[in-house]
C-alpha cells in the first residue's frame, strides 16, 4: 500500500512539473494576432549584387523550417517584413605564421536591419532591429569568389537568428 502511494505521489510530482508546457509554436506576446507573413525582397544598401536575393530566400526558408509563421502574399499577410543589407565586412581572422600581413582565414559579418509591421495600418509591431549573420573562410587563388561562396553561409546564419528573434521574441 504504501509503495502504490509513492509510486502515485512521484508521478503526480513528475507531472507537475510540465504543467507550464505547451505543444506547439509559441509566439511572443507582442505578435499574438500575427499568423502570417510577407517577405518583400529587403533593400540592398551594399555594392553586392544579387545579395538581397540571398538574403530574402534565406530568411523565406527559415520561416518554412521553423513553422511559427506562415510565409503569404503582401495582400494576404498580416504583417510585412521589411529588411535592408546595411553592410558586408571582411575581417582577418588568422595569418602566416611568420608574416602577419599575409591572411589565411577571413570571417565575415552580414548586417541586416529589419522591422515588422501590421499589412494596411502600418503598425509597427517589431521595432527596427539589426542582426548579423557570420561565417568564415579560407583565403585560396581567388579571394573575391571565396568570399562569394561564404555569402551563402552568412546569409543562413543570419536568416536563423532574424526568425527566431520573431518566433521566440529573442
Amino acid at each position: 500500500m504504501v509503495k502504490k502511494l509513492a509510486g502515485t505521489a512521484f508521478l503526480l510530482l513528475s507531472l507537475g512539473g510540465c504543467a507550464g508546457y505547451s505543444v506547439g509554436p509559441i509566439q511572443p506576446y507582442y505578435l499574438r494576432s500575427v499568423h502570417s507573413i510577407a517577405v518583400p525582397t529587403f533593400d540592398n544598401k551594399t555594392l553586392v549584387p544579387r545579395i538581397a536575393v540571398l538574403v530574402t530566400d534565406s530568411v523565406i526558408k527559415q520561416f518554412q523550417q521553423d513553422g511559427t509563421y506562415r510565409i503569404a502574399g503582401d495582400e494576404q499577410a498580416d504583417a510585412i517584413l521589411k529588411g535592408e543589407i546595411t553592410r558586408i565586412t571582411r575581417y582577418p581572422a588568422r595569418s602566416l605564421r611568420g608574416n602577419v600581413l599575409a591572411t589565411t582565414e577571413f570571417n565575415l559579418a552580414l548586417r541586416v536591419r529589419y522591422s515588422l509591421v501590421v499589412r494596411g495600418s502600418g503598425t509597427v509591431l517589431a521595432r527596427p532591429v539589426e542582426v548579423i549573420g557570420t561565417t568564415s573562410f579560407f583565403v585560396g587563388a581567388d579571394i573575391a569568389s571565396d568570399e562569394e561562396q561564404a555569402l551563402p553561409l552568412a546569409a543562413e546564419a543570419l536568416a536563423t537568428r532574424l526568425v527566431s528573434q520573431l518566433s521566440e521574441g529573442w
